[in-house]
């Protein structure tokens, strides 16, 4: 507090006579550390007209330097006269073309006029003349601008550089791991830190980064590999636990997944997604309980996903817990967003309901706007067969025949409804251009309506098919 407290005084102290050297008044001598705090006290407060003033006032007094010139130059630059911020600092450039700030702001001066391509050439030359921290510093610098050129794989490049000559840049191996993901560089990723741990095997964003670059090639034991070596070394990095939590999700171990991801919600504040993973786990395991729990968890940190309400119904419909599905879906319909599922899946809760008016309702929406989709097609259909609508059930399956490609499931369809309306003859014919077409789709066929088996024509030509197939 009393280093803070004299601090300000001798600011408030160089303000002043500053002040009174600006009014023409005699004023104690000021020198180039003392121009440049009165600069930053200015610039600080975003007064840049008596910043520029400041920085002027010392460069008449010390014409030659290059600190009160820069600062000079990134006034300019701030006050967007680009143009007089490069000429000013071509001049630096020639009192002394090592100071690595002429060339950082030279390249804010180019991106500003839309110069893409001369800060490039001009941070690719400047790099000959550096080392060290400054090479480092230049080659963070030419990846932005690439970023901003949209030359994705340069900033790779850049932070390949970086990383080889600093194996631990923590900003470096941040970033380069977004960009490994980016560009799909992940062999090369693998490459760069496996070379790295090699030299500092306890650096946890390195084996981070091998992880995530595993994840990428789709090698999720590897990656979990690389997460586990991760959480060692700190056993707080929640990132690689949620990173690990999906590679086990991918290899369907819904049990590991659902551990990793309970040691996120410890680490972390609590998030949708991680409780909405964890919810898909358990729903997986068929413990639909359990993933309510976690859905209604997730739907209560994130209430305007209609998505999380559509999940907590879907739980319900595992059940056979129809009306508290329909329920909630109704719920779901409502909120801004919704999906056709929310409409797909109220069809089937209240198809199951004996509702099959309704039902075809919103099975005719979904079809609509999925006109080739296969799934809502079949739905419609059922309901048509179970409500005994027969004629338009036929009228429709002619139609969804058309719009996805003669799909066999339709021809197994077409020849149930025209048994159960009575029309044995073409009921047969269909039956057995199915199970010509398709015979493994025969269960299609049985589970819409396991009594067509009652009939002994429709067993005889199931069971002649079946003779033939082994034959």
């Amino acid at each position: 507090m009393k280093d803070y407290r004299q601090d300000r005084d001798n600011i408030h102290e160089l303000i002043r006579q500053f002040l009174q050297l600006r009014a023409g008044k005699p004023a104690t001598f000021l020198d180039e550390e003392a121009f440049d705090k009165i600069i930053d006290y200015y610039d600080e407060n975003e007064d840049l007209a008596l910043a520029m003033e400041a920085a002027e006032a010392g460069i008449e007094r010390f014409p030659y330097s290059s600190q009160l010139l820069l600062r000079k130059a990134d006034l300019l630059i701030a006050s967007r006269k680009y143009q007089e911020a490069l000429q000013l600092l071509d001049y630096i450039e020639l009192l002394d073309a090592t100071d690595i700030n002429i060339y950082i702001l030279k390249t804010d001066a180019y991106l500003a006029l839309d110069e893409q391509e001369k800060a490039v050439r001009l941070l690719e030359n400047a790099l000959t003349l550096f080392q060290g921290e400054d090479k480092k510093e230049l080659l963070f610098e030419l990846a932005d601008v690439y970023d901003d050129y949209e030359e994705f794989e340069k900033i790779f490049d850049c932070l390949k550089l970086i990383l080889e000559e600093d194996p631990g840049n923590e900003e470096a191996l941040y970033k380069i791991c977004f960009w490994t993901d980016f560009t799909g560089r992940n062999e090369e990723s693998i490459q760069l830190h496996t070379k790295i741990i090699d030299e500092v095997p306890y650096n946890e964003l390195a084996w981070f980064n091998l992880g995530a670059a595993y994840q990428g090639l789709k090698l999720y034991e590897k990656a979990i590999d690389a997460y586990k070596y991760a959480v060692a070394i700190d056993e707080k990095f929640d990132y690689a636990y949620r990173n690990m939590g999906d590679a086990y999700i991918r290899l369907r171990q819904y049990r590991e997944a659902i551990e990793v991801l309970e040691r996120v919600l410890e680490l972390s504040r609590p998030e949708d997604v991680i409780f909405e993973a964890i919810g898909y786990c358990y729903e997986k395991l068929k413990n639909y309980a359990q993933a309510r729990f976690y859905y209604k968890k997730a739907s209560h940190l994130n209430q305007e996903e209609s998505r999380l309400v559509y999940k907590i119904a879907c739980t319900y419909m595992y059940e056979n817990q129809w009306a508290t599905a329909a329920q909630k879906l109704e719920y779901a319909l409502k909120m801004p967003g919704s999906s056709l599922d929310c409409s797909l899946a109220m069809g089937e809760c209240l198809m199951q309901l004996g509702n099959y008016r309704e039902a075809i309702h919103h099975f005719s929406l979904v079809i609509r706007n999925r006109p080739k989709n296969i799934q809502s097609w079949e739905s419609l259909i059922r309901c048509l067969y179970y409500g005994e609508f027969y004629d338009e059930a036929l009228e429709q399956v002619v139609a969804a025949r058309k719009l996805t490609s003669n799909k066999p499931v339709f021809l197994y369809y077409q020849s149930a409804i025209n048994l159960a309306s009575g029309r044995f003859k073409e009921g047969l014919l269909f039956l057995e251009a199915a199970l010509e077409t398709a015979p493994r789709s025969l269960k299609k066929f049985i589970s819409l309506d396991p009594s067509l088996l009652q009939h002994q024509q429709v067993v005889d030509l199931v069971a002649r098919y079946r003779k033939n197939i082994r034959s």
